[in-house]
């Protein structure tokens, strides 16, 4: 990934309704959820929800698939995971102290 793909998918991530639509279909996994229960979830309008979901799709982060006559949207955890390696890449990259390093993979900060 490069910083202008990061940047991108950081702008759609930047709305708060967005970000946690996203965070909600990371938690469900590959079962994703229907936009109604999106909606009641996060007790978020139909209407406002559906153009944060087009958002999302748009840059990627969710993909719809039809189910009957609903759309069911699942994060796209292997992007997700893909910004996430793009952030921690470069943790610690100028320490020579490996305590450092180690604490960057274990997720705790510097």
């Amino acid at each position: 990934m490069d910083i202008e793909s990061a940047s991108k998918l950081f702008s759609t991530l930047g709305a708060a309704t967005r970000l946690a639509v996203f965070r909600l279909l990371v938690r469900q996994g590959s079962n994703g959820m229907v936009a109604g229960d999106i909606a009641k979830a996060l007790d978020v309008a139909p209407a406002l929800l559906s153009f944060h979901l087009k958002a999302l799709a748009h840059a990627g982060l969710v993909r719809a698939e039809q189910e009957g006559r609903f759309q069911r949207y699942h994060a796209d955890l292997p992007l997700m995971l893909d910004l996430v390696a793009f952030l921690t890449a470069e943790c610690c990259a100028d320490e020579e102290a490996s305590d450092c390093r180690q604490r960057c993979a274990d997720g705790m900060t510097p």
